[in-house]
């Protein structure tokens, strides 16, 4: 055999082994060629550490754009504050505004800070209950718009004190006839089904964790897999570092940021770390490391709704007033709704469905409620969930 032969014969195996030796990296074998940027050390990553002003490129650049999550983030405050003016100010609901808000159609927003919605292309409603079937999603999402002439039509009697029939306030919350705060029941509704639906099942999923992490979104400085992991930081917290905010008495966030504190401080100290690790992981084309990050805020929200709906089952045993009583209930409702959404933990509609009928599947709602219904239901889910 000639020189040159043996040359030819050679080369494939060298290329081989370039490719083999590109691709993996005896420190981190799950890293993925070609890499966009230069590589973060995770050990540079601290409590402290501002996520948006991290991550920049080669020509430091910077790379996080917030816009998307941080709007949806507005546009639950904005539903969350209107709905809160019928008491904060006597004034009657609109159903009508409240739904348009939700799909951000017909110029629903107004004020200094969010008029800009408008115009953002942007809604709720679309990321709503999105990972499931289309059929299933569209009957969450009207199921959530249910609410809004319950609301609405309480709220025509928010001057009234509410009893057994009868709407109106229960100390400082307004209440349906049944007793039903439709204002917590919307919020928490939402942070099941907006939040940890659309963030954990559907941009924290394997379909999304794969996606195409070597090319930039056209005009745009960042690949679509970078987007998403930011499109979960704004949606979590509106903080440039998510629970610095915190002191003893409050998260310093909102919704689910905010329950992460409440129901589930541990993980809630970690969240932080846990999203710079993960957007530095998708720089690093980090799969393991990414999937790690993601797993552990997915369970970590889920945690966190199952032990606030135990906590509001537990608070309407020790409310020493109907108002009390009432708003406990409120919230923990919403939250048990919003179980429908652990699928980590495996529950799903009919297991949420069939607690909430047990609370409150009669006539006089919140007024027929027993401490044996409530044991009920506090046991269905510490078995659930494992609690």
């Amino acid at each position: 055999m000639s020189r040159s032969q043996l040359l030819f014969r050679f080369i494939p195996v060298i290329l081989l082994a370039a490719s083999l030796s590109a691709c993996n990296n005896d420190e981190n074998p799950t890293t993925i060629t070609p890499q966009l940027r230069k590589s973060v050390d995770y050990a540079k990553l601290t409590d402290t550490t501002t996520y948006a002003s991290f991550f920049a490129d080669d020509a430091g650049i910077k790379t996080v754009d917030l816009t998307t999550g941080a709007n949806r983030l507005l546009i639950f405050r904005a539903i969350n504050t209107y709905n809160g003016t019928a008491v904060g100010t006597g004034a009657t609901l609109d159903a009508t505004v409240l739904k348009n808000m939700f799909s951000n159609t017909g110029s629903p927003f107004s004020g200094t800070a969010n008029t800009g919605l408008n115009s953002s292309g942007v809604q709720l409603r679309n990321v709503t209950a999105s990972s499931l079937v289309t059929a299933n999603a569209e009957k969450e999402r009207l199921r959530i718009e249910e609410g809004f002439p319950k609301i609405a039509t309480a709220s025509k009697s928010v001057t009234a004190t509410a009893s057994e029939g009868k709407a109106g306030k229960l100390g400082t919350y307004l209440v349906d006839e049944q007793g039903i705060e439709w204002g917590q029941i919307i919020q928490k509704g939402l942070i099941g089904a907006f939040q940890v639906d659309y963030i954990g099942n559907v941009l924290l999923s394997e379909k999304n964790l794969t996606l195409d992490n070597t090319t930039l979104v056209a005009g745009k400085k960042y690949t679509q897999l970078e987007q998403n992991w930011d499109e979960i930081y704004g949606i979590l917290t509106a903080n440039a570092i998510y629970g610095s905010k915190a002191t003893a008495t409050s998260s310093g966030e909102s919704f689910i940021g905010s329950y992460l504190w409440e129901y589930n401080i541990t993980d809630f100290t970690k969240i932080h770390g846990a999203l710079l690790k993960g957007r530095a992981a998708i720089v690093n084309n980090d799969t393991k490391v990414l999937k790690e990050q993601a797993a552990f805020i997915h369970s970590a929200m889920e945690k966190s709704i199952a032990g606030a709906a135990l906590g509001y089952l537990s608070k309407w045993k020790s409310g020493t007033t109907d108002a009390a009583r009432a708003h406990a209930m409120g919230e923990g409702l919403g939250f048990i709704y919003s179980l429908r959404y652990a699928t980590l933990n495996k529950a799903d509609a009919a297991f949420s469905d069939a607690i909430l009928v047990g609370l409150i599947g009669v006539p006089n709602g919140f007024w027929g409620l027993t401490n044996a219904k409530i044991d009920a239901a506090t046991i269905a889910i510490k078995t659930k969930f494992n609690l």
